[in-house]
């Protein structure tokens, strides 16, 4: 009843908010403008023109640790608690408390390189989005695109949050990595899981009327610590959410039966994190967003983590990375880039933990780097850092790790450290979509 309830609500509250782009409009991708959509021109001082990125290397075997590109380079700056007031209008509110929260920690600004790329499909499946995609009715969703982010052109805050649900991923993703819940007295607790991702979304030559409402299909595998080894999480991720919620199950290793989860969204606490984040956090933002009222607050320049591969060294451990409080500076880069700021509001009559949110678009990848949230005080409750590279053998654009920070309780954690495995993110995975079936888990 309760749901039902909520559905009649947002169907009330939200209207049609999209409008088709002009031919002039969907003519300067390419030419002003990047293909993705990004302003093609620098800043005249520390934000470089694109010149296309790096580069795709054939060379580069997909699954082993890459190479950083700016080794030789060193800070340019460092920011802190005592000079954090000199930067502050390039800083988020989230850094900003951040560093006053822990004066232990620094940010080290590098020179910035726009290294975002992808392959040519991919930036042609974004143009012709331009043309065809518009927001489905309430905003619940996305009609006429495939491939990539819909909205290169965005002309307000949701249809900016959907160019970050569906930007590309890559195709088929395999991984093993690590999460890390880092509690208030500086002790860690580490889980080990084995993901598997294939986006139906991005695959080359579907059509939007053959997604079959699909984004992408997870199968996540609990490998430590032995006490939840064998437990597998199914997900098939929907792209209208109100029309048609994710479908989510778990398999129980003790029970050997696979069973549906309810309320797999929103801010059900992920319990992968000791319920320090909402299962809407996952990727920064995850789901229907339909909870919230979105404004687009517009572009900054602004200091964001960005080519993180000293935190993709595959030679640091858990440890490395991990400080008692925070991320050991030593391992981290910022560089100056635009983001796009988007503002989301929670609708009356609506309930969640974050009353709330903004967001921090990399406008080069459209990847939010960063996430405030707020509690109904209009406090800053937990703040997000998502630290992007390329990998380069596909190319796409997608973070190493992310990190979110409970500034209430002093708490934090870490997801995505894949270091201490051998291996990295496995683009040249062969999954389909029999292997995200309940007979496929059941058969684990």
């Amino acid at each position: 009843m309760l749901k039902t309830m909520t559905f009649l609500i947002i169907l009330l509250i939200v209207g049609s908010v999209s409008a088709k782009n002009s031919e002039q409009e969907i003519a300067r991708l390419g030419q002003d403008l990047t293909l993705v959509g990004a302003e093609k021109k620098g800043n005249g001082s520390d934000i470089p023109a694109w010149t296309g990125g790096l580069q795709k290397s054939k060379s580069h075997p997909s699954g082993k640790f890459h190479n950083n590109p700016y080794f030789r380079e060193t800070p340019i700056l460092i920011i802190n608690s005592e000079n954090m007031h000199l930067h502050k209008d390039r800083l988020s509110l989230g850094s900003q408390q951040l560093l006053q929260y822990y004066p232990s920690l620094d940010l080290p600004i590098y020179p910035s390189h726009r290294s975002a790329s992808y392959p040519e499909y991919v930036y042609q499946g974004i143009k012709h989005n331009a043309s065809s995609a518009s927001l489905m009715k309430y905003g619940s969703g996305v009609s006429g695109a495939t491939m990539s982010s819909p909205f290169p052109i965005p002309k307000n805050g949701l249809e900016v949050l959907w160019n970050h649900t569906l930007r590309f991923r890559g195709h088929s993703v395999g991984y093993v990595a690590s999460t890390v819940h880092i509690n208030q007295h500086g002790s860690r607790a580490v889980t080990v899981r084995d993901y598997q991702y294939y986006f139906a979304y991005s695959d080359r030559g579907v059509l939007a009327e053959e997604l079959d409402n699909k984004i992408f299909f997870l199968k996540r595998k609990a490998l430590a610590p032995a006490s939840q080894a064998g437990g597998i999480t199914l997900v098939h991720e929907t792209l209208d959410q109100v029309r048609s919620p994710r479908k989510s199950w778990i398999y129980v290793p003790g029970q050997r039966r696979v069973r549906r989860t309810p309320n797999l969204d929103h801010d059900t606490p992920d319990i992968a994190t000791d319920s320090l984040r909402t299962i809407d956090q996952v990727d920064m933002f995850n789901g229907a967003p339909t909870y919230y009222e979105w404004e687009l607050l517009g572009k900054q320049e602004m200091y964001i983590p960005y080519n993180a591969y000293l935190l993709h060294d595959a030679n640091l451990t858990v440890e490395d990375i991990t400080g008692a409080a925070h991320l050991n500076a030593k391992n981290l880069r910022y560089e100056a880039h635009r983001v796009w700021v988007v503002e989301a509001k929670l609708r009356i009559g609506l309930k969640h933990r974050y009353a709330k949110r903004r967001y921090y678009f990399d406008e080069d990848s459209w990847s939010i780097v960063y996430a405030e949230e707020y509690d109904e005080a209009g406090k800053l409750w937990q703040f997000s850092e998502s630290h992007l590279i390329n990998y380069y053998e596909v190319p796409v654009m997608f973070s190493t790790l992310e990190v979110t920070y409970d500034l209430k309780e002093g708490r934090y954690f870490v997801e995505g450290i894949d270091n201490d495995r051998g291996k990295t993110y496995n683009y040249d995975a062969n999954y389909n979509k029999g292997d995200f079936t309940t007979s496929a888990i059941r058969r684990e």
